[in-house]
């Protein structure tokens, strides 16, 4: 909840439909989702969704926010800390695009692949993360 005036805090991630969609799918397939955002390694820099707590997260991660996908299911995202201090001034949208993706994201087989849409937070959205101890 904010003080009355207070900016509303912005989310860090959100999702597109057609992303969600997929999600549904994909949960209807293997159960609760999580998603983690690659560190640029083997599958570059793709957000990697997976069964939950298939990948492990831990003190070396920060939890994004959760993607409201309908019908009350929630998708969390994550991401190394060390990797967030360099988007951390970024909100996240995931999206999806035809083509194949990283092969251990769950999409790979779909013929689909998940990507990050980013845009740098506004000056009035930042000092709302800011007010809200969020950054």
């Amino acid at each position: 909840m904010t003080e009355a005036g207070a900016a509303p805090v912005p989310s860090r991630v959100d999702v597109t439909e057609e992303a969600a969609a997929l999600l549904r799918d994909l949960r209807a397939q293997h159960g609760e989702l999580m998603f983690h955002q690659s560190g640029g390694c083997c599958d570059g820099s793709s957000p990697m969704c997976y069964p939950a707590g298939e990948f492990l997260t831990g003190d070396v991660d920060v939890h994004l926010g959760d993607l409201d996908i309908g019908g009350g299911a929630v998708v969390p995202v994550w991401m190394t800390r060390a990797q967030y201090a360099y988007w951390k001034h970024t909100h996240l949208t995931i999206d999806v695009v035809d083509g194949r993706g990283a092969g251990f994201s769950l999409e790979a087989p779909e013929g689909r692949r998940f990507l990050i849409r980013s845009r740098i937070f506004s000056d009035e959205e930042w000092l709302a993360l800011q007010d809200a101890h969020l950054v």
